[in-house]
Order: C-alpha cells, then sequence, then structure tokens
C-alpha cells in the first residue's frame, strides 16, 4: 500500500480533535436520504480487492482479477461502489502468465502506473510475480509487462526462482521495498512473507528475506492447532506518522479460518527480520455473519478525513473460494496503529464516507453500479447482457444479479426496455427494479419494487423486495416468444403502477412502501439481455 502520509495526518488531528468517523446508522432513514446518506454490504463480488484514491483526480481506482484471464480497473466516485470496468490487460492464450491471474494491485509512481500481480501457466506450483507498467500517466490506458521479479534463493532471486503471490510495495525512507508471499523451497506448498528492496518499480535489488515464521501462533494456522501448517499471505502496509505497520492474512482462505494478523516494524532496517514484531492476537476475525475475512486494503476518503478499510469475505461457511467485498470504517488509535474492530454484519446501515458526492447527474445508462459476479455480465454500446454462464467460471455463484443506474430518476416516470431471453423457453424472471436503495449483492438484497416477465410460466409480475425477502403484488398471463425481443414498459405515477408487455396492458397496482430510489435491470437464474432504455419524466411527455 503506498503511503499517504499527509491523509493519515489528517485523519490523525481529527481524531485528536474528537470528530467521530462514519460509524453504522442506527437511525430510520426515508428512502430519499437514504440512497444519499447510507449503504449496506456487501457491496461487490469478488476477491482480493484492491482500490487506491486517484492521485490526480477525485476518483477511486479498483483493481481486480478479470475471470483469472485479464485485469481490470473500475473507476467510482465513492469506495462504496466499483463503478464501471475497464479491461486493461488480457492474459495471452498459452505460456507462464497465461492462467490463474491473481490479486492485481494498482500503484503510481514516477508518473507511470504499475499493477503488480501473480499468474502461471496453469499449474499453481508455478505460480510468479509479475508487474504491468502504463505506457504513460493514464491508468485506463496500454500497458506493457515486465517480470517475472527474481523471487527466489540465492544472491540473484533466481537459484531457483520460487512460487511468489500477492506482492505490494513499501515506500521508507526514501526506498522502495517489494513484499510477497512465497514458498519456502520448490513445492513445499509452505507460505511466508519475505521483503526485499526494490532497484526499480519493475526489478528487485536485494535477495529476499524471510519476515518471520508463519506459525508462530496457533491462529495463524490453516486450523488453529499444532496438526495444521501455518499460512501467512497478502501483506499490505499501514503507514501513520509514528508506525509502519504489515498487516497479513492467515489461516485458510477457503476456510471461516481466514483473519488478519499484523507485524510492526519496531527497527531500523526492514530487511532484518529483527526488526519486525508480530502481535499476539489476530487484529481482524470472522463473527458468526460474516466469515473467512481477509486480503484487506485501506483508502482515505475523498476529504482526507475518513479511513475505509474494504476486505473481502466468504459467501457461506463451505470450504471454497466463493467470497463477496465489503467495506467498512478504519479508526486510527491515538499510538498510531489501524484499529479495524469487528465485521459489520450484511445489509447493516453505514453511513456513506465523508467528501462522497451525495448527488448524481441526470439519468444515464453509461453510469452504473452492478452487483452480482463479475463474470455475469457484459456492456457493450448500451446493451446488457446479465446472467450468461461463461465457458470457464470462476468461483461462480448466482445471486439475482442487477445493475443500477447512477442517475436521478423523476418521481413520475415512463421506463421502457427491450429483453431478449436468448430463446431459453425455461428463463425464469427478467425485468426492471425501480424506486431502489440499499442495494447490495443477493437474490433479494435491495428495498424495491421489480417488474418483470417470466418466460418459462408465460407471466408478467410485479412485486417488492425488503433487502432480504420478496413480496408478490401482481401477475398476470401473457405470452412471451423467447426466441424475439420483448418489449417492457413501466409506467409509475405516485402510488399507481402500470405494466405494458408488447404495447399491451397486463399489470395495474397500486402500492405505497417505496417513493423514491434508483432504476435497474435484474435478473433471476437467468440469461437475458437488456437494450433501448429510454426512461422519461412524465412530466415532460
Amino acid at each position: 500500500m503506498r503511503t499517504i502520509l499527509a491523509s493519515v495526518v489528517a485523519i490523525f488531528t481529527t481524531l485528536m480533535a474528537g470528530e467521530s468517523l462514519a460509524q453504522p446508522s442506527e437511525e430510520p432513514v426515508s428512502p430519499q436520504t437514504l440512497k444519499d446518506a447510507t449503504f449496506v454490504n456487501p457491496i461487490a463480488e469478488g476477491a482480493d480487492p484492491w482500490v487506491i484514491r486517484d492521485p490526480r483526480s477525485q476518483r477511486y481506482l479498483w483493481c481486480m482479477s478479470e475471470g483469472n484471464r485479464a485485469i481490470a480497473i473500475h473507476s467510482s466516485l465513492s469506495v462504496t461502489s466499483l463503478g464501471r470496468k475497464s479491461i486493461v490487460w488480457h492474459a495471452p492464450d498459452q505460456g507462464p502468465w497465461s492462467r490463474e491471474v491473481w490479486a492485481p494491485e494498482l500503484h503510481y509512481f514516477d508518473e507511470h502506473w504499475y499493477i503488480y500481480f501473480a499468474a502461471s501457466d496453469g499449474q499453481n506450483r508455478n505460480h510468479l510475480a509479475y508487474v504491468l507498467k502504463s505506457a504513460n500517466d493514464d491508468p485506463l490506458g496500454e500497458y506493457h509487462l515486465h517480470g517475472p521479479f527474481a523471487t527466489g534463493e540465492g544472491p540473484t532471486g533466481m537459484s531457483p526462482n520460487l512460487w511468489a503471490i500477492d506482492m505490494t510495495v513499501m515506500q521508507h525512507r526514501g526506498e522502495r521495498y517489494a513484499l510477497w508471499s512465497g514458498w519456502d523451497r520448490p513445492d513445499s506448498d509452505q507460505q511466508y512473507l519475505y521483503i526485499a528492496r526494490m532497484k526499480s518499480p519493475t526489478e528487485l535489488a536485494t535477495p529476499r528475506v524471510r519476515l518471520c515464521e508463519n506459525d508462530t501462533y496457533l491462529w495463524e494456522r490453516v486450523e488453529p492447532s499444532l496438526n495444521h501448517r501455518g499460512l501467512n499471505e497478502a501483506p499490505q502496509v499501514f503507514q501513520s506518522d509514528s508506525r509502519t505497520v504489515v498487516v497479513y492474512s492467515c489461516g485458510a482462505s477457503w476456510l471461516s479460518t481466514y483473519k488478519l494478523g499484523m507485524l510492526e516494524l519496531v527497527g531500523d532496517n526492514p530487511l532484518d527480520p529483527a526488526a519486525w514484531q508480530k502481535q499476539e492476537l489476530p487484529v481482524f476475525q470472522g463473527t458468526t455473519s460474516v466469515v473467512g475475512v481477509g486480503h484487506s486494503c485501506w483508502v482515505p476518503s475523498l476529504d482526507d478525513r475518513q479511513w475505509w478499510h474494504v476486505f473481502h469475505a466468504k459467501r457461506d461457511a463451505a470450504p471454497g473460494w466463493r467470497r463477496a467485498i465489503f467495506v467498512q470504517p478504519l479508526t486510527i488509535s491515538p499510538q498510531g496503529y489501524p484499529v479495524f474492530g469487528v465485521p459489520l454484519p450484511p445489509r447493516t446501515r453505514v453511513n456513506r464516507p465523508s467528501g462522497d458526492f451525495m448527488h448524481p447527474a441526470e439519468f444515464s445508462v453509461r453510469e452504473f453500479d452492478y452487483f452480482g459476479h463479475h463474470q455475469l455480465l457484459t456492456e457493450a454500446d448500451e446493451t446488457f447482457r446479465i446472467g450468461r454462464i461463461p465457458e470457464t467460471p470462476v468461483n461462480l455463484y448466482r445471486s439475482g444479479e442487477k445493475v443500477l443506474f447512477s442517475g436521478r430518476v423523476s418521481r413520475d416516470f415512463v421506463a421502457e426496455v427491450t429483453l431478449d431471453f436468448h430463446g431459453e423457453r425455461n428463463a425464469r424472471d427478467g425485468g426492471l427494479l425501480f424506486r431502489a436503495t440499499e442495494p447490495s449483492i443477493g437474490y433479494d438484497a435491495q428495498k424495491a419494487y421489480f417488474a418483470g416477465l417470466i418466460p418459462g410460466t408465460q407471466l408478467v409480475i410485479l412485486g417488492k423486495t425488503d433487502g432480504t425477502h420478496w413480496q408478490e403484488l401482481a401477475r398476470s398471463k401473457t405470452q412471451i416468444d423467447p426466441d424475439q425481443p420483448q418489449h417492457l414498459q413501466l409506467k409509475v405515477q405516485g402510488n399507481q403502477f402500470a405494466i405494458f408487455h408488447n404495447g399491451k396492458k397486463t399489470i395495474e397496482h397500486s402500492d405505497s412502501t417505496y417513493t423514491q430510489g434508483r432504476l435497474g435491470l435484474r435478473v433471476v437464474d437467468t440469461d437475458a439481455s437488456f437494450s433501448k432504455i429510454v426512461i422519461t419524466p412524465l412530466a415532460l411527455r
């Protein structure tokens, strides 16, 4: 994690002055206020999240693996949303860095962007660390590959070169250092934390040094017993004006035992293992409602008044790597240490970061948030295909995938969209979300109305969700040919809703539960394309 010393000082000053950071919201909030003032977790699907503030613009840049075969950068105006995605690099079809593209991190040094990541030829034993360097100062532009880094044994680090993942960069007293998780010898499957001084952002200058043992405490082991191995990975650097610490993930990423530990630099030389001191207890671990937490990063709010902790957690307690991304406040102790607290339960209302833009622009299909597995959305030329299963899915799970547009929508409006169910006669729901607030990952994880088509049962459907449950409001029989485009129109006027299918009115209904919110697209266990999306305020018709 790059140093943001000025930000830390500002936040530390705020804390010492007694001004509180954002906390879970306990007050009842109207839907109109809720849209601007709070959000809920998880904010996205994904693993190994990495986000930084753009040093030249009031925005965030998220760097994420795309299907383990590419690297994407998402840009957003809030740390509570990934925003729109740009693929900046594709792995080649074959070769040593063609598969298993893991944990990319985006850094900005010397007017260039650098993306550190791990990749292999498809066999985990061949994972090595690489870096992409931008051709210019555009983070969404062209990149050139460098590497692999010499992360192995011997004075050159190549005797032999050894397994490495999760590389990050620390700046300390005018020098840069690379930190990563690596094997101690070929095929050992024993992960330790390593460090080396950097000659440049693309090359190491010194042999690697192991920072510490990986099993000092039982809680660092895959399971907390002497019968299981230790495992340290995902080092991240946090620096305040008085402390330099490395927060690392340990336990098992595929189990509920995943958690965070912390090392502190207490000596002068980062390359001396004796200069590092390990804390005796985890600094962040799961609960009954949020399990397998780890691979964290942190970022300041846009106004530099707060820190925000970004991490992934497992979708459930079953072994595996199906994960989602959470965001919550991070505070700094008077001694300069990061204080992580406990994971907030899903669906907890959290006050938005200070400095967020509270008033989105006018409605546009080009600005949106997506809530669902990243491989289940493709978007081009203002057409959204949601729910298509890829040929090589990575840790796939369904969650009622949805796109929510960011711009304002009039309280009274007409929305029109063309749906294509791609010939699937047993397809389930596809349609429009409206007056939506508190969106999250999950089938019914939004407070909203839904108007949709169900080809499998030849129905037009209207219902609402409360964040966890679905309630049907009305249904009507219709004729849906999944081989042909379907036109869906929604008219909203006050508490009155009318749904039209292929020009015919099919449902009229009244409900007053929700009065304001965003508009979006949603599927339920369905592959559907949405195009020709038009929103018209009724006052202008």
